[in-house]
Protein backbone atom coordinates (compact mmCIF):
# COMPACT_ATOMS: atom_id res chain seq x y z
CA UNK A 1 0.00 0.00 0.00
CA UNK A 2 1.11 3.37 -0.93
CA UNK A 3 1.44 6.67 1.02
CA UNK A 4 -1.83 8.16 -0.82
CA UNK A 5 -3.85 4.88 -0.37
CA UNK A 6 -2.68 4.81 3.50
CA UNK A 7 -3.63 8.91 3.91
CA UNK A 8 -7.31 8.30 2.15
CA UNK A 9 -8.37 5.54 4.41
CA UNK A 10 -7.45 7.55 7.30
CA UNK A 11 -9.40 10.12 6.36
CA UNK A 12 -12.59 7.73 5.71
CA UNK A 13 -11.92 6.40 9.10
CA UNK A 14 -11.78 9.77 10.88
CA UNK A 15 -15.06 11.02 8.57
CA UNK A 16 -16.69 7.85 10.14
CA UNK A 17 -15.56 8.35 13.65
CA UNK A 18 -16.33 11.58 13.21
CA UNK A 19 -20.27 10.74 12.19
CA UNK A 20 -20.19 8.23 14.46
CA UNK A 21 -19.66 10.55 17.20
CA UNK A 22 -22.02 12.92 16.07
CA UNK A 23 -24.88 10.48 15.93
CA UNK A 24 -23.88 9.98 19.71
CA UNK A 25 -23.78 13.33 20.48
CA UNK A 26 -27.46 13.96 19.02
CA UNK A 27 -28.91 10.54 20.03
CA UNK A 28 -27.69 11.87 23.40
CA UNK A 29 -29.27 15.09 23.43
CA UNK A 30 -32.97 13.88 22.58
CA UNK A 31 -32.97 11.18 25.13
CA UNK A 32 -32.16 14.41 27.52
CA UNK A 33 -34.80 16.55 26.35
CA UNK A 34 -36.98 13.19 26.27
CA UNK A 35 -36.25 12.20 29.61
CA UNK A 36 -36.74 16.40 30.79
CA UNK A 37 -40.86 15.49 29.05
CA UNK A 38 -41.40 12.46 30.48
CA UNK A 39 -40.30 12.32 33.97
CA UNK A 40 -43.10 15.09 35.14
CA UNK A 41 -45.52 13.55 33.34
CA UNK A 42 -44.80 10.29 34.85
CA UNK A 43 -44.63 11.54 38.17
CA UNK A 44 -47.78 13.36 37.99
CA UNK A 45 -49.21 9.62 36.47
CA UNK A 46 -47.84 7.92 38.95
CA UNK A 47 -48.76 10.36 42.10
CA UNK A 48 -52.95 9.72 40.36
CA UNK A 49 -52.85 6.05 41.15
CA UNK A 50 -51.29 6.48 44.74
CA UNK A 51 -52.64 7.61 48.67
CA UNK A 52 -51.72 10.67 50.03
CA UNK A 53 -49.34 9.13 52.11
CA UNK A 54 -47.59 7.58 49.82
CA UNK A 55 -47.27 10.60 47.95
CA UNK A 56 -45.21 12.25 50.95
CA UNK A 57 -43.13 8.67 51.79
CA UNK A 58 -42.34 7.25 48.53
CA UNK A 59 -40.09 8.46 45.31
CA UNK A 60 -42.03 10.65 42.98
CA UNK A 61 -40.34 7.95 40.17
CA UNK A 62 -41.80 4.92 41.84
CA UNK A 63 -44.73 3.01 40.54
CA UNK A 64 -47.74 2.37 42.83
CA UNK A 65 -47.80 -0.75 44.27
CA UNK A 66 -52.02 -0.46 44.04
CA UNK A 67 -54.08 1.57 41.61
CA UNK A 68 -56.54 4.27 43.67
CA UNK A 69 -58.97 4.69 40.85
CA UNK A 70 -61.50 6.00 43.78
CA UNK A 71 -59.03 8.75 42.85
CA UNK A 72 -60.11 9.34 39.55
CA UNK A 73 -63.90 8.79 40.73
CA UNK A 74 -63.38 11.48 43.06
CA UNK A 75 -62.47 13.97 40.42
CA UNK A 76 -65.29 13.09 38.25
CA UNK A 77 -67.58 13.97 41.24
CA UNK A 78 -66.30 16.55 43.08
CA UNK A 79 -64.27 18.13 40.31
CA UNK A 80 -67.68 18.52 37.73
CA UNK A 81 -65.80 17.08 34.74
CA UNK A 82 -68.36 16.33 32.18
CA UNK A 83 -69.61 19.74 33.03
CA UNK A 84 -65.94 21.59 32.41
CA UNK A 85 -65.87 18.87 29.08
CA UNK A 86 -69.11 20.61 27.90
CA UNK A 87 -68.30 23.99 27.85
CA UNK A 88 -64.96 22.97 26.84
CA UNK A 89 -66.57 21.71 23.61
CA UNK A 90 -68.86 24.97 23.06
CA UNK A 91 -66.03 27.13 23.84
CA UNK A 92 -64.07 24.92 20.75
CA UNK A 93 -66.92 24.77 18.41
CA UNK A 94 -68.31 28.79 18.44
CA UNK A 95 -64.60 29.61 18.51
CA UNK A 96 -63.21 27.45 15.44
CA UNK A 97 -66.29 28.62 13.24
CA UNK A 98 -66.25 32.12 14.37
CA UNK A 99 -62.53 32.19 13.66
CA UNK A 100 -62.29 30.40 10.34
CA UNK A 101 -64.74 32.40 9.13
CA UNK A 102 -63.17 35.68 10.19
CA UNK A 103 -59.57 34.74 9.64
CA UNK A 104 -60.24 33.38 5.41
CA UNK A 105 -61.87 36.54 5.00
CA UNK A 106 -59.85 38.83 6.11
CA UNK A 107 -56.61 37.07 4.33
CA UNK A 108 -58.79 36.70 1.16
CA UNK A 109 -58.92 40.34 0.94
CA UNK A 110 -55.45 41.00 1.72
CA UNK A 111 -54.30 38.49 -0.97
CA UNK A 112 -56.50 39.26 -3.86
CA UNK A 113 -57.31 42.91 -3.20
CA UNK A 114 -55.11 45.76 -3.93
CA UNK A 115 -56.39 49.31 -1.72
CA UNK A 116 -55.04 52.49 0.15
CA UNK A 117 -52.92 51.41 3.46
CA UNK A 118 -52.89 47.78 3.19
CA UNK A 119 -49.13 47.27 3.97
CA UNK A 120 -50.12 49.41 7.18
CA UNK A 121 -52.73 46.94 7.79
CA UNK A 122 -50.30 44.07 8.09
CA UNK A 123 -47.87 46.06 9.70
CA UNK A 124 -50.52 46.48 12.51
CA UNK A 125 -51.71 42.51 12.18
CA UNK A 126 -47.47 42.18 12.96
CA UNK A 127 -47.40 44.83 15.77
CA UNK A 128 -50.73 42.38 17.33
CA UNK A 129 -49.15 39.40 17.14
CA UNK A 130 -45.83 40.98 18.67
CA UNK A 131 -47.28 42.63 21.97
CA UNK A 132 -48.05 40.53 24.82
CA UNK A 133 -51.22 39.72 25.56
CA UNK A 134 -50.74 40.72 29.54
CA UNK A 135 -50.00 44.29 27.92
CA UNK A 136 -53.29 44.73 27.13
CA UNK A 137 -55.39 42.85 29.79
CA UNK A 138 -56.80 45.71 31.75
CA UNK A 139 -58.24 47.17 28.53
CA UNK A 140 -59.42 43.94 27.47
CA UNK A 141 -61.24 43.37 30.97
CA UNK A 142 -62.48 46.58 30.71
CA UNK A 143 -63.67 46.08 27.06
CA UNK A 144 -65.26 42.57 27.90
CA UNK A 145 -67.25 43.80 30.91
CA UNK A 146 -68.68 47.07 29.46
CA UNK A 147 -70.35 44.74 26.56
CA UNK A 148 -72.34 42.71 29.47
CA UNK A 149 -70.18 39.69 28.39
CA UNK A 150 -68.15 39.19 31.84
CA UNK A 151 -69.10 35.66 33.48
CA UNK A 152 -70.52 34.46 30.38
CA UNK A 153 -69.37 31.68 28.13
CA UNK A 154 -69.18 34.08 24.89
CA UNK A 155 -66.33 36.33 26.79
CA UNK A 156 -64.09 33.67 26.10
CA UNK A 157 -64.75 32.75 22.69
CA UNK A 158 -64.10 36.43 21.72
CA UNK A 159 -61.44 36.81 23.08
CA UNK A 160 -59.86 33.47 21.45
CA UNK A 161 -61.66 34.42 18.02
CA UNK A 162 -60.07 38.49 18.25
CA UNK A 163 -56.72 37.66 18.91
CA UNK A 164 -55.24 35.00 16.83
CA UNK A 165 -53.86 37.06 14.12
CA UNK A 166 -51.06 34.58 13.27
CA UNK A 167 -53.97 32.49 11.60
CA UNK A 168 -54.53 35.15 8.86
CA UNK A 169 -50.84 34.80 7.76
CA UNK A 170 -51.07 31.17 7.45
CA UNK A 171 -54.37 31.85 5.28
CA UNK A 172 -52.56 34.35 3.39
CA UNK A 173 -49.88 31.41 2.62
CA UNK A 174 -52.18 29.17 0.77
CA UNK A 175 -54.34 31.40 -0.85
CA UNK A 176 -51.44 33.48 -2.58
CA UNK A 177 -50.34 29.31 -3.72
CA UNK A 178 -53.86 29.83 -5.68
CA UNK A 179 -53.87 31.10 -9.12
CA UNK A 180 -55.75 34.01 -9.20
CA UNK A 181 -57.01 32.87 -12.97
CA UNK A 182 -59.24 30.53 -11.15
CA UNK A 183 -60.67 33.51 -9.83
CA UNK A 184 -61.24 35.36 -13.23
CA UNK A 185 -62.52 32.06 -14.51
CA UNK A 186 -65.48 32.49 -11.95
CA UNK A 187 -65.83 36.24 -12.21
CA UNK A 188 -66.75 35.77 -15.92
CA UNK A 189 -68.78 32.79 -15.28
CA UNK A 190 -70.81 35.65 -13.16
CA UNK A 191 -69.79 34.28 -9.75
CA UNK A 192 -69.62 37.17 -7.05
CA UNK A 193 -67.01 37.88 -4.87
CA UNK A 194 -68.74 36.13 -2.17
CA UNK A 195 -68.79 33.44 -4.44
CA UNK A 196 -65.60 32.66 -5.63
CA UNK A 197 -64.29 32.93 -1.97
CA UNK A 198 -67.09 29.75 -1.23
CA UNK A 199 -66.62 27.97 -4.17
CA UNK A 200 -62.71 28.62 -4.96
CA UNK A 201 -60.65 30.28 -2.28
CA UNK A 202 -62.36 27.77 0.92
CA UNK A 203 -61.74 24.81 -0.59
CA UNK A 204 -58.64 25.19 -1.67
CA UNK A 205 -57.72 26.31 2.09
CA UNK A 206 -59.25 23.12 3.75
CA UNK A 207 -55.46 21.66 4.63
CA UNK A 208 -54.46 24.95 7.05
CA UNK A 209 -58.41 24.95 8.12
CA UNK A 210 -58.27 21.54 9.59
CA UNK A 211 -54.69 21.97 10.83
CA UNK A 212 -55.53 25.74 12.52
CA UNK A 213 -58.64 23.95 14.08
CA UNK A 214 -56.75 21.08 15.74
CA UNK A 215 -54.13 23.33 17.30
CA UNK A 216 -56.79 25.86 18.14
CA UNK A 217 -58.82 23.29 19.81
CA UNK A 218 -55.33 21.85 21.82
CA UNK A 219 -54.82 25.31 22.79
CA UNK A 220 -57.91 26.43 23.96
CA UNK A 221 -58.50 23.05 25.72
CA UNK A 222 -55.43 23.19 27.81
CA UNK A 223 -56.04 27.01 28.45
CA UNK A 224 -56.93 28.07 32.25
CA UNK A 225 -56.28 31.35 31.99
CA UNK A 226 -59.31 33.14 30.46
CA UNK A 227 -61.28 30.74 31.50
CA UNK A 228 -60.44 31.38 34.89
CA UNK A 229 -60.55 35.16 34.59
CA UNK A 230 -63.55 35.94 32.50
CA UNK A 231 -65.74 32.82 33.83
CA UNK A 232 -65.62 32.52 37.41
CA UNK A 233 -68.77 30.98 37.85
CA UNK A 234 -69.15 27.32 38.97
CA UNK A 235 -71.43 26.71 36.45
CA UNK A 236 -69.02 27.95 33.49
CA UNK A 237 -66.21 25.91 34.46
CA UNK A 238 -64.39 24.49 32.03
CA UNK A 239 -61.84 21.37 31.90
CA UNK A 240 -58.99 23.08 33.21
CA UNK A 241 -60.39 25.37 35.59
CA UNK A 242 -61.71 22.33 37.62
CA UNK A 243 -59.11 21.57 38.69
CA UNK A 244 -59.29 24.54 40.63
CA UNK A 245 -61.26 22.48 43.11
CA UNK A 246 -57.69 20.47 43.96
CA UNK A 247 -55.56 23.31 44.54
CA UNK A 248 -56.66 25.08 46.91
CA UNK A 249 -54.52 25.36 50.64
CA UNK A 250 -56.96 23.24 52.55
CA UNK A 251 -59.21 21.55 49.93
CA UNK A 252 -56.14 20.28 47.54
CA UNK A 253 -55.23 16.91 47.38
CA UNK A 254 -51.79 16.16 45.46
CA UNK A 255 -53.33 12.53 44.38
CA UNK A 256 -56.63 14.36 43.18
CA UNK A 257 -55.17 16.92 41.31
CA UNK A 258 -52.70 14.57 39.65
CA UNK A 259 -55.72 12.52 38.38
CA UNK A 260 -58.00 15.56 37.38
CA UNK A 261 -54.15 16.98 35.23
CA UNK A 262 -54.08 13.39 33.29
CA UNK A 263 -58.48 13.16 32.94
CA UNK A 264 -57.69 16.94 31.43
CA UNK A 265 -54.47 15.57 29.11
CA UNK A 266 -56.46 13.01 27.81
CA UNK A 267 -58.52 14.52 25.19
CA UNK A 268 -56.12 16.80 23.90
CA UNK A 269 -53.55 14.00 24.05
CA UNK A 270 -55.87 11.51 21.98
CA UNK A 271 -56.89 14.77 19.76
CA UNK A 272 -52.86 15.30 18.53
CA UNK A 273 -52.23 11.29 18.21
CA UNK A 274 -55.21 10.73 15.30
CA UNK A 275 -54.94 13.92 13.68
CA UNK A 276 -50.58 14.61 13.69
CA UNK A 277 -50.88 13.39 10.12
CA UNK A 278 -53.25 16.13 9.52
CA UNK A 279 -51.31 19.19 11.14
CA UNK A 280 -48.01 18.13 9.71
CA UNK A 281 -49.78 17.95 6.23
CA UNK A 282 -51.55 21.07 6.96
CA UNK A 283 -47.96 23.07 8.00
CA UNK A 284 -45.90 21.66 4.88
CA UNK A 285 -48.78 22.29 2.16
CA UNK A 286 -48.44 25.84 3.50
CA UNK A 287 -44.65 26.07 3.23
CA UNK A 288 -44.56 25.01 -0.60
CA UNK A 289 -45.37 27.18 -3.47
CA UNK A 290 -45.83 25.62 -6.28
Amino acid sequence: MNETTITNMSKKRYGLAKKIAGNIIISVIFIVITLIVLTPLLITLFASFKTQVQVGTDFPLKPPTKLMWDNFVLVFTKGKILLGLKNSLILVVLTILINTILASMVAYVLARFQFRFKKVLLFIFLIGMLVPGFVTEIARFGIIRDLGLYNTIIAPVVIYAGTDLMQIYIYLQFINAIPVSLDESAKLDGCSLFGIYLRIILPNIIPAVATLAILKTVDIMNDMYVPYLYMPSDKLRTLTTSLMSFAGQRSGSIVELSAGVIIVMIPTLLLYIFFQKFIFKGIVAGAVKE
